[in-house]
């Protein structure tokens, strides 16, 4: 049976994030997020091209307290280093998946190579929340190359869809998740159409990054925009007008209160206090010699 649409929406215009990422929000904790459980947050960046340069451009160290944060990079390289001591450096396909939990210190620049010859940059970060159980767990990082993400062929040569969290035909994402959500990469030719399922119950958006898809046979969803849909039933027909490129976020949804401030989203203004007061005293720790604080500007991201 076919999802019902709930709404078609446009990323507001462009901000830029630190000097190294020209984002649009596609929806946040503080609008659509809530409704979009377990999701809170989707950057796009770019694409953007950038000319070459031996200064550093990015977001110096910033923290964050409750939840993950999953950087998809299609062009370019972005490096990530945290005070777990973590860190690495992701090009065209692969994932940076980095779970705050407790509290985590970190910093994004573009690599120094990418910096240094310049070229296209595009990436996704996406937010996905923690249940009130996970939420003071340990940090952590997954770094996930393309080589290990699965790629399966659609039916009929509709594309391609890599699975980076969950399930797509018995394909399992190489990411481990604190509950039960679908991150697939979606690419669809010019004219081809599929059948992707949701499980009944759960949340589900398609972000449409690229191109022009037909949704359901009835609302057209172009680049930049967030087509949200039911929880009820299972299945939504896709078919692309040109080449597209997509994002399927599908999750179980936690039933929890959203406290969010800036890079902290708890369950209570108690809880975000906490971890206001937690940050300023040092307890998130400090990201190895090398990296550069910003503290105070970092609660502004």
């Amino acid at each position: 049976m076919l999802k019902k649409i709930l709404g078609v929406y446009e990323a507001p215009r462009p901000h830029w994030v630190g000097n190294g990422f020209p984002v649009r929000s596609l929806f946040s904790y503080g609008d659509h997020g809530k409704a979009l459980s377990p999701f809170l947050l989707l950057d796009h960046a770019g694409p953007q091209n950038f000319t070459p340069t031996t200064a550093r451009r990015g977001v110096g160290t910033h923290p964050h307290r409750g939840f993950e944060t999953v950087t998809i990079v299609y062009e370019g390289e972005v490096a990530h280093r945290d005070s777990t001591g973590a860190g690495g450096t992701i090009g065209p396909g692969d994932v940076q998946w980095m779970t705050a939990a407790s509290g985590i210190l970190h910093e994004e620049y573009h690599s120094e190579a990418f910096a240094r010859s310049g070229g296209p940059l595009e990436m996704v970060q996406l937010w996905v929340n923690l249940p009130a159980r996970d939420k003071m767990s340990a940090p952590g990082y997954q770094n996930l190359l393309n080589a290990d993400i699965p790629q399966v062929a659609l039916p009929g040569g509709a594309g391609h869809l890599r699975v980076i969290a969950g399930d797509y035909l018995g394909s399992k994402g190489p990411a481990r998740t604190f509950t039960p959500i679908d991150v697939w990469d979606v690419r669809l030719h010019a004219g081809a159409s599929t059948e992707l399922a949701a499980p009944p119950g759960h949340t589900l958006a398609l972000v449409v990054l690229h191109g022009t898809v037909l949704v359901n046979g009835q609302e057209v969803a172009r680049a930049g925009q967030l087509v949200h849909m039911d929880r009820a039933a299972d299945t939504v027909h896709l078919e692309a007008n040109n080449d597209a490129t997509l994002l399927w976020l599908a999750g179980e949804p936690i039933d929890e209160p959203v406290v969010g401030y800036g890079p902290f989203v708890m369950n209570s203004d108690e809880e975000i206090r906490q971890a206001l007061e937690d940050f300023r005293s040092g307890q998130f720790g400090r990201i190895p010699a090398g990296g550069r604080n910003a503290p105070e500007a970092a609660l502004n991201h």
